[in-house]
């Protein structure tokens, strides 16, 4: 088969940073199943050392006019459920995008925060960019993406062609995208404000790293065990896009449904 590229706009969600009322409960919590890692023991600096400190199991990463920085896990991985907790910066946080990623060479799934003005919320991006003509054994019939243990998303493997089927590495950064981050680049990041934090703690990675045998499961998501989420967990997951989803391009009439196949 030959190689594809694609680009999959994920959803699109506005998060506030207030006590607005939250999602049903999903009668689940994964991430208390998966045991936290050491930053040291599961991932290393990528770039940007003097951007980046550690202390006592927190990672604390920003950017200034000069540079961001990244991190990166020390293995690629098949599948697995990959966490952590992540605190925001307040104010004028504009142009900038606070990321987890899974990428490889070259599929990619993102969890992205992107910057905002005063007093507006986070927008929350997932992405699913995928490049054919990898290992059609990957592990896994979906992704799922997660916010405090609610589904926010899945992604069925619908097909091998719709499908990442690549070992990935686990990154996170904070970087400047002006262009496009806050409502589509009009606004830019000020760096009056600098610097611009990010704090990720609670590091969970649980999974099959790309040299696992055949017998290597993930962590299950739902308390079944099964790979499908319970009918409690899409309830919440149904709350969270009725009252944040923005945009979802699967909906999007602008949009030729004919090359987006995983719709």
């Amino acid at each position: 088969m030959a190689p594809i590229f694609s680009s999959f706009l994920a959803l699109t969600l506005i998060i506030p940073l207030s006590n607005a009322q939250g999602p049903p409960s999903p009668g689940f919590s994964l991430s208390s199943r998966v045991s936290t890692v050491a930053f040291n023991t599961g991932f290393r600096n990528l770039w940007g050392p003097q951007h980046q400190k550690l202390d006592q199991g927190s990672l604390t990463i920003w950017l200034d006019k000069s540079s961001g920085s990244g991190f990166k896990s020390l293995r690629p991985y098949q599948s697995g459920y990959f966490g952590a907790a992540m605190k925001l910066q307040p104010g004028y946080t504009a142009g900038l995008s606070n990321n987890e990623e899974h990428p490889g060479d070259h599929d990619e799934i993102d969890i992205e925060f992107l910057g905002t003005t005063p007093d507006k919320p986070y927008t929350l991006q997932t992405n699913v960019y995928m490049r054919g003509s990898g290992d059609r054994n990957m592990i896994g019939r979906e992704m799922k993406f997660f916010v405090d243990d609610v589904p926010i998303r899945r992604y069925p493997r619908k097909s091998d062609a719709t499908f990442p089927t690549r070992p990935m590495w686990v990154y996170g950064s904070i970087w400047d995208a002006s262009s496009w981050a806050t409502e589509n680049g009009r606004y830019k990041a000020d760096y009056n404000h600098q610097p611009f934090v990010g704090q990720y703690t609670n590091f969970k990675v649980s999974g099959c790293t790309a040299n696992s045998p055949a017998s290597c499961r993930p962590p299950s998501a739902s308390p079944s065990g099964s790979s499908s989420l319970s009918g409690q967990q899409a309830l919440a997951m149904n709350w969270v896009k009725n009252n944040y989803l923005v945009y979802d391009y699967c909906h999007d009439p602008k949009r030729d449904h004919t090359q987006i196949p995983e719709c």
